[in-house]
């Protein structure tokens, strides 16, 4: 166990993903329901730094969120914020986090950018369906409410996420030579 750089790197990359999920978290405009925050950034991060092993800080920011540590948006917590309104969102960042980490060990710029937009999808089909589920709303109000005031954003939030993965990856392929 001592002197195992890959454990000491995977500790340290999931406690900065989670670090960086709750600072994106505080980062939000309440806008209905769902407010527009940096969590998706982060979980595109989160994806684009662990690749396959992204489930890790996703599903630990979820266990701790639930457990009461201020994580989620506004630092709200608990397990009742998993049944509320945007408990589908937070799911999903699970699921999305993992598939952007696994799409994102391919080399090709083209599959990368799909797996930032595929995890996004994964994020907003899982709160919207939650979203009308929870609250009583119709898909189409659903939609209406939590996915298409988003679009615009995660746009721009999906092109930093590319930009700084590219940038991040070549500084680790230069720190490795």
């Amino acid at each position: 166990m001592r002197g195992d750089i890959t454990r000491s790197r995977m500790i340290t990359r999931t406690a900065g993903c989670i670090a960086l999920m709750a600072a994106g978290s505080w980062i939000s405009l309440p806008l209905g329901p769902v407010p527009v925050s940096l969590q998706t950034l982060m979980v595109m991060l989160t994806g684009i730094l662990m690749k396959r092993t992204a489930w890790l800080p996703m599903s630990l920011y979820l266990v701790l969120g639930a457990c009461g540590l201020p994580l989620f948006h506004n630092g709200i917590a608990g397990p009742g914020v998993l049944l509320g309104p945007t408990g589908g969102y937070i799911i999903g960042f699970v699921v999305a986090g993992t598939l952007i980490g696994l799409v994102y060990e391919q080399k090709q710029r083209t599959v990368r950018v799909c797996g930032l937009f595929a995890g996004e999808a994964v994020i907003y089909t899982a709160g919207v369906l939650w979203l009308a589920f929870s609250t009583g709303m119709t898909l189409v109000a659903a939609i209406i409410v939590g996915f298409l005031p988003f679009i615009p954003g995660d746009v721009v939030k999906s092109t930093v996420a590319y930009i700084l993965g590219e940038r991040l990856e070549k500084k680790q392929s230069a720190g490795e030579n």
